[in-house]
C-alpha cells in the first residue's frame, strides 16, 4: 500500500501544529485541518517525522505546561 499514512517517501508533506503547539504531518497539497496550521517545514514523509522528532522534545500540551 502506498500513500500518505504510509511510509511511501514519495508522498510530499508538510508539518503541522496546533495551538497546544503539538506537531503533525499533513499532505503538502491538502488545506490544513481545522486548528492547525502549516509550521513551514515540508518535505518526504520521513524527512518530517524526523524533524518532528527533533523540534517537539517535551510532548505535553502547551496549556499544561504552562500551568
Amino acid at each position: 500500500m502506498s500513500g500518505f499514512l504510509s511510509n511511501d517517501d514519495r508522498v510530499e508533506c508538510k508539518v503541522v501544529v496546533n495551538e497546544e503547539q503539538q506537531y503533525s504531518i499533513w499532505p503538502k497539497e491538502q488545506v490544513c485541518p481545522l486548528g492547525w496550521k502549516e509550521e513551514g517545514f515540508k518535505g518526504v514523509r520521513s524527512d518530517c517525522v524526523a524533524y518532528i522528532d527533533k523540534v517537539w522534545v517535551d510532548m505535553r500540551p502547551r496549556s499544561i505546561r504552562t500551568e
